[in-house]
């Protein structure tokens, strides 16, 4: 899907209440960073995976047995969070969000920039990633 496509359905999905499980899958420029942002029933969140990054938090997240470190989330509800995953939301597939572009869907927006990608709920609260840093807020 090219990026005008993409956009231009990440905007209807802006204009009106999102539809159950409603997926955008996306990454960065330099295909370090993948997002998949989904909508549902219970609300939203979005995850960003690193595929190669300096890790700025090395404590394990309480009771996961699962891969931790490079994987960073934020709910429509909530603080952002070192997500505990079992797979992976890198798709070399997905669209490239460029910098200075954002994406939102049910109350969580992205937006790409040299930076790293930075994504917020509707609180403020969230995430930025790069390879460099990664910071939960």
């Amino acid at each position: 899907m090219h990026l005008r496509a993409f956009l231009q359905v990440a905007a209807v999905a802006l204009s009106g209440p999102a539809l159950a499980d409603d997926y955008i899958g996306f990454q960065s420029p330099t295909g370090n960073i993948h997002c998949g942002l989904y909508s549902g029933s219970g609300g939203a969140t979005v995850r960003c995976d690193l595929k190669q990054l300096k890790k700025t938090y090395t404590a394990r997240p309480a009771g996961c047995d699962l891969d931790w470190g490079n994987s960073f989330a934020v709910d429509s509800r909530g603080k952002g969070y070192l997500a505990c995953v079992g797979d992976t939301v890198v798709d070399r597939s997905n669209p490239v969000l460029t910098y200075g572009q954002a994406v939102s869907l049910g109350g969580i927006s992205c937006v790409s920039a040299k930076t790293g990608m930075t994504c917020t709920n509707a609180a403020g609260h969230g995430f930025s990633v790069a390879k460099a840093r990664q910071k939960l807020f």
